[in-house]
């Protein structure tokens, strides 16, 4: 049965992009020549390519963290996230995130099917200095690496067809109504004036809630977890994660600017301020200081400035890494307790400081470092409406996200069986599942 369904893809895409231009309209020739900032292209360029390292970056970060018979695997993950999720933006996934507002909730794909309508004679309307397609690809490496960060709650437990599967319902079903509703000029969220900068909600929050979802769907693990397979690799998808993260959060300027330098600055105070905390914190209860625990540090401290990054200071950049860096350390050890097995620690890294960002981005935003603040700055500055907005905004998406998200997995695993036997997850995901090993 899978070999039919996935030729009858194969087919279907291949029929429709031969016979394009029989059903979508071509786009009209602008009626005067569209003059595009080359600055501003040349550095979306750039960021777009910076954003895309970041899903490798993650393979290898989470790849050194399973055992070595599960390496392969995981990383693998996160490269078909590359593969699957690239060619589903361009069918459908960007018309369902940023096409024409249906209800402030989705977007309208049809005019925007197999990218019809996105090309380099026109803008995005909040983008006005680059092409709409530059905009597009840019953001399509955002939905990229959403499902990967998901993958290391469920390490070296799940069936890999089991994985796509989920992975492409839930870009269609949980990241594009998110993305829409946040991103969108006239998403519900957008318009109540809910900040997020980079991707905390859109991304790092739903990524965060669907690991919970999953962690707790598919239960423990069987086999005796082992040690980690190459601490070098996660050192690597470390450094790959925060050189690609300038791209992630300056690039979200959405130009060469000002606005750009700031959340680059922010963006690498608030990582090494946090890896420091974290380290810190291990040494303060009693722990070595671990070239583990100062990466897993860098990256909670880039997730939290990720909502906040093009809206606050250095210094209060400083303050929400250093914070989020405790909170999620303080997380990981009280999961570590309990039944809930989130293999590589998803929700209490990307989760909480998703959230812990997101909340803080209401504390601190101002209207000095991004006029787009306007008069409802942060809570530091005496004003109420912008932190109960994202409070509530909070609220709403992890609801959401999460019961979607498990609802997804329950779904799936009706369709196919999530879970490999006990015999495969003891040999090895590599081998039961891919046939290959290091």
């Amino acid at each position: 049965m899978r070999k039919i369904i996935l030729s009858v893809i194969l087919i279907t895409i291949l029929v429709l992009t031969l016979c394009s231009n029989y059903f979508l309209a071509e786009s009209p020739a602008p009626t005067e020549a569209v003059k595009f900032d080359t600055g501003d292209t040349a550095w979306m360029i750039v960021a777009t390519a910076l954003v895309l390292i970041m899903t490798p970056g993650l393979g290898f970060f989470y790849g050194g963290m399973v055992g070595k018979k599960n390496v392969i695997s995981t990383m693998l993950q996160s490269f078909m996230a590359m593969i699957i999720v690239t060619v589903l933006w361009v069918v459908i996934a960007f018309g369902l995130s940023f096409g024409p507002t249906i209800g402030g909730i989705i977007g309208n794909p049809i005019p925007n099917l197999f990218f019809q309508g996105v090309n380099t004679n026109t803008s995005w309307g909040l983008a006005p200095t680059i092409p709409f397609m530059l905009f597009a690809l840019f953001q399509a490496k955002f939905a990229i690496i959403t499902p990967a960060l998901i993958t290391g709650a469920f390490a070296e437990r799940i069936r890999f067809w089991a994985y796509l599967l989920f992975m492409v319902l839930f870009i269609l079903l949980v990241y594009t109504p998110l993305a829409h509703m946040t991103w969108h000029p006239d998403g519900i969220l957008f318009k109540m004036g809910v900040l997020d900068f980079a991707g905390g909600t859109v991304v790092h929050m739903s990524a965060g809630w669907a690991a919970l979802a999953g962690a707790i769907f598919l239960g423990k693990r069987k086999a005796e977890k082992g040690n980690p397979a190459r601490i070098t690799y996660v050192m690597l998808g470390t450094g790959l994660l925060w050189f690609g993260w300038f791209g992630f959060n300056a690039g979200s300027a959405l130009g060469a600017n000002g606005l750009a330098v700031q959340a680059l600055g922010t963006t690498t105070i608030a990582a090494a301020a946090a890896g420091m905390a974290w380290v810190f914190l291990d040494k303060i209860l009693g722990h070595k200081l671990s070239a583990m625990g100062a990466c897993i540090g860098v990256v909670v401290g880039l997730v939290a400035i990720t909502p906040a990054a093009g809206f606050v200071s250095i210094p209060h950049a400083l303050f929400i890494g250093i914070f989020a860096s405790i909170v999620s350390n303080l997380v990981v050890r009280s999961f570590h307790k309990c039944k809930i097995d989130d293999a590589l620690d998803v929700f209490a890294c990307h989760g909480v400081g998703g959230i812990i960002g997101m909340l803080l981005t209401g504390v601190f935003a101002s209207k000095s470092i991004n006029a787009a603040v306007g008069d409802n700055q942060g809570l530091i500055f005496g004003e109420t409406t912008l932190f109960l907005n994202q409070l509530f905004a909070m609220v709403v998406v992890s609801i959401f996200a999460f019961s979607m998200s498990y609802f997804l997995f329950y779904i799936v695993n009706k369709i196919t069986p999530l879970r490999v036997s006990e015999e495969k997850e003891e040999l090895g995901l590599d081998i039961s599942q891919h046939g290959e090993f290091l």
